[in-house]
């Protein structure tokens, strides 16, 4: 596996906004609502529990964790 080189900023809310567009439109998350204090709400599925997370940091956090459990999880196709 390749390292991949520490991010040199912060994520910002912006990204977070993207990667939580992304997420939804692709059915990987039912709901991801910025509050205004700047926490997320998510919530996988219509009738699951909502989460909180802090921030931006947390939110790609959570892309992260879901692009590598589809990518972990689909057969190969070669």
């Amino acid at each position: 596996m390749i390292a991949r080189p520490a991010r040199s900023s912060e994520p910002t809310v912006d990204e977070a906004s993207a990667w939580a567009d992304v997420l939804v439109r692709r059915r990987l998350l039912h709901a991801a609502v910025l509050t205004p204090s700047g926490q997320w709400l998510v919530q996988d599925q219509p009738d699951g529990p909502v989460r909180v997370l802090t921030g931006p940091a947390d939110l790609l956090a959570l892309a992260a964790t879901i692009q590598h459990h589809t990518r972990s999880t689909r057969p190969e196709f070669r």
